[in-house]
């Protein structure tokens, strides 16, 4: 494990592997850079690219501040791609994809980006989160209530079955990861403020993010998922969209089939 300090001192963990062109991978809610598909596709990445997979503020071996705000995570990530030598191919997962969006349309020097199934609402097609989907979950975490915000979370924000929380509940190893990061679901929730309203997306992204993008989604994941995949690839000059069963997100990630596509593309 090595780590960085970020612009606001808070120290951010990361593992480097591989040799290759420097590629970093952006976690979405729950995950960090111990969850096991993560280390599958860094695993399966590391022979052409040197891969940073590190742990977002919050999580795992990675340090946190008082407060939270989306700048400071753009910041953790402009400082790796710095560590990387100043530019980088980058690949988000969900909100870690909106997170590296925002960074793209804020100047971030990336190279190529990736961006998987972001959560981006563009109609009132399919599920949409409650109007007060962050209030709420910053709420329960503000109570300690983990387990209430976990549920919530996946019930309200993402469109689960009630029962697949209690399955997961079922599960020592599974509940115990999700609990140790349930506290960092309120900076998921603010990263996906608004864009998941049934909203056409800010045009401004034509402008601000110009680099080649590649948007992947699954066949089998959820209608408003896939809506919003496209809608992105259409507006953005530089998109081509990818949809192919098995690029879902919302069951277990199929890291073979998202190694596939991102070799074809990271060139």
């Amino acid at each position: 494990m090595s780590s960085i300090i970020s612009k606001d001192g808070t120290r951010i963990a990361y593992d480097k592997v591989g040799t290759g062109p420097a590629l970093i991978l952006v976690a979405g809610a729950f995950s960090y850079r111990k969850f096991p598909a993560q280390l599958q596709l860094v695993e399966l990445l590391s022979d052409q690219y040197t891969v940073y997979n590190y742990d977002r503020r919050g999580r795992g071996d990675s340090g946190d501040a008082t407060s939270y705000t989306i700048a400071r995570e753009i910041e953790d990530l402009e400082a790796l791609i710095a560590q990387a030598g100043g530019t980088a191919y980058v690949w988000g997962l969900s909100s870690g994809a909106v997170l590296a969006l925002q960074a793209a349309a804020g100047g971030a020097n990336i190279a190529k980006l990736a961006l998987h199934e972001p959560p981006l609402v563009v109609s009132t097609e399919g599920h949409r989160p409650p109007e007060d989907f962050l209030a709420q979950v910053t709420k329960l975490i503000a109570a300690n209530d983990r387990p209430g915000a976990i549920k919530y979370f996946m019930t309200k924000g993402m469109g689960a079955p009630a029962f697949i929380v209690t399955m997961m509940r079922l599960m020592p190893g599974v509940w115990r990861n999700l609990m140790a990061v349930a506290h960092t679901l309120p900076y998921d929730a603010a990263l996906m403020e608004g864009y998941m309203v049934g909203k056409p997306l800010p045009a401004a992204w034509q402008d601000s993010v110009i680099m080649p993008t590649l948007v992947l989604a699954g066949e089998e994941s959820p209608i408003a998922l896939r809506n919003g995949a496209r809608a992105f690839a259409d507006l953005l000059p530089n998109a081509e969209l990818r949809s192919k069963r098995g690029l879902g997100h919302t069951k277990k990630l199929d890291a073979p089939r998202i190694a596939a596509e991102l070799k074809t593309f990271f060139v």
